[in-house]
């Protein structure tokens, strides 16, 4: 990584960031940190949907309610792999699949808030 934060290129032109850019440790256990690259607006809105998931399950457990639960853990799994939380590693991946992966997670978001049916599962 460069000193403005930046990653360097490799010789076959893929970038490179050490384990410090991908990983976050908390308490002895790594957590896959969020994509760098993408726009801070995506980032935006792929976090509120986050939250908004998490939020979901807490309160669907409280309840008891499992399709709640299931429901609200499909929002959480789109928003991490829009994230490049989960999925394929960020870090390997070309930037325009990266963007593109972000934003189709955005859409399944959208069709979860809309109630549209038609939506795939992340990878």
């Amino acid at each position: 990584m460069t000193s403005d934060g930046s990653t360097d290129s490799d010789s076959n032109g893929s970038s490179t960031t050490d384990d410090d850019a991908r990983w976050l440790v908390i308490n002895g256990r790594r957590w896959r940190r969020t994509d760098p690259f993408l726009p801070a607006d995506v980032v935006e809105q792929l976090t509120s949907h986050l939250g908004r998931g998490r939020s979901g399950v807490r309160s669907a457990k409280r309840a008891g309610d499992a399709d709640a639960i299931a429901a609200a853990r499909e929002r959480v799994g789109f928003a991490k792999a829009g994230l490049g939380e989960r999925g394929p590693y960020w870090w390997d991946e070309r930037e325009s699949d990266r963007l593109a992966r972000a934003l189709d997670a955005l859409q399944a978001l959208d069709a979860l808030d809309s109630g549209d049916a038609e939506r795939c599962p992340p990878e």
